[in-house]
């Protein structure tokens, strides 16, 4: 292209950067072909087969069923905890550099390392979501977690690897992202950084795994408005503003403490009348039923073998061929379909048939916690 000399300053502001519309944050930047030859950008990670595979995974599993907008993906969760990894950065840096010093990396590579490990932090889920950890993956000793590791080391650490800004500004010289630094941010695997690892790693864990996280406070506004779910006000602004890194590591001064209690209360609005809604939990009450028999005939493998059938078993894929099964030849198939369809058309065959909320939760003085045998006795 070419621009007048006044105008190719400005011009150059939108070199090798886009914008993605998004119903949340309004728009994500993010950073696509055209700033640094040889790069890769993050368009180029949102473009592999394993992160748009994520277009066919539904990012609420049978909520689905009660809450009929609910029909987003975990892309687009994953694109705005990519985002809001990138806001933590920018407000956390300044507390970073005074820590750690010249040790510190530099800003970009900081947005980087947490806006990769916000877009890639869900990239292991199957269909159905935790349900299919819960009643699939454990059978193998996996998690989504493990399967998404092996994907970002096996599939993804070559792009990875190539990464050179972030959408602020460039990495330093000597700077490029270890894919490692991102399995480890995720969570399960190992809980300390390789010794290797630079120090600073440890204290952007919270960030993807803890209290509050670019993770669940995507979720809880992204989820709340796609349901339809009045959750009152959720102040993550506030939370991100007056959040900053001690020696004790991520920390939130006493100005964001209302914010966060606000936003403790929107999740756990969410949890009890979304995630676990009795419809919720009816619905997969019938697929424990028939999920490891389903799985056994429609996806034969061992993912810590081989992750490539992985690629092709999405939420999209499994209903499509578990819907005709009622027509099958054979018995098994025949079976399985026949309580598939009563799913897929919600012909519920659970129902809550009593309910009691318990009036203690928490410990207070001279009480302890509730015991498992008391919860079920006063349940029943």
């Amino acid at each position: 292209k070419r621009y007048p000399r006044s105008m190719k300053g400005a011009a150059d502001t939108y070199e090798g950067r886009g914008l993605i519309a998004d119903p949340i944050h309004q728009y994500i930047l993010y950073t696509r072909p055209g700033g640094i030859p040889g790069e890769s950008t993050e368009q180029d990670v949102m473009d592999t087969s394993w992160a748009q595979r994520l277009r066919r995974i539904p990012q609420l599993q049978s909520a689905r069923w009660v809450f009929p907008a609910a029909e987003h993906s975990r892309f687009q969760h994953s694109l705005g905890a990519m985002h809001l990894s990138g806001r933590l950065a920018q407000q956390l840096y300044p507390s970073l550099r005074a820590i750690f010093g010249s040790d510190a990396p530099s800003p970009a590579l900081l947005a980087e390392v947490l806006r990769m490990a916000g877009l890639l932090h869900d990239i292991g889920h199957g269909p159905s979501g935790h349900f299919f950890d819960d009643n699939f993956l454990v059978d193998y000793n996996l998690t989504h977690e493990l399967v998404g590791q092996k994907i970002i080391r096996d599939e993804l650490g070559d792009v990875l690897r190539a990464l050179r800004r972030s959408p602020s500004a460039a990495f330093n010289a000597d700077e490029a992202i270890d894919p490692e630094w991102i399995c480890y941010l995720m969570g399960k695997g190992y809980t300390e950084p390789l010794p290797h690892h630079p120090k600073w790693l440890k204290f952007l864990k919270p960030l993807l795994s803890g209290v509050f996280t670019a993770d669940n406070m995507d979720y809880v506004l992204r989820d709340s408005y796609m349901c339809g779910v009045a959750v009152g006000p959720i102040d993550i602004e506030r939370i991100i503003y007056y959040s900053f890194f001690s020696e004790n590591g991520l920390t939130l001064d006493r100005g964001g403490l209302q914010a966060f209690i606000m936003f403790l209360n929107a999740r756990f609005y969410m949890y009890t009348n979304v995630y676990y809604h009795r419809t919720t939990r009816g619905i997969d009450l019938h697929l424990k039923e028939i999920f490891r028999d389903t799985m056994t005939i429609a996806f034969p493998f061992d993912l810590g073998k081989d992750l490539h059938p992985y690629l092709h078993l999405t939420e999209w894929t499994l209903l499509e061929e578990v819907g005709r099964w009622h027509d099958a030849d054979d018995a098994a198939r025949k079976r399985l379909g026949a309580e598939w369809r009563h799913i897929l058309d919600r012909k519920l065959k659970w129902r809550m048939s009593h309910e009691v909320v318990l009036d203690l939760f928490e410990p207070r003085g001279g009480q302890g916690f509730l015991g498992a045998e008391t919860v079920e006795r006063r349940g029943r």
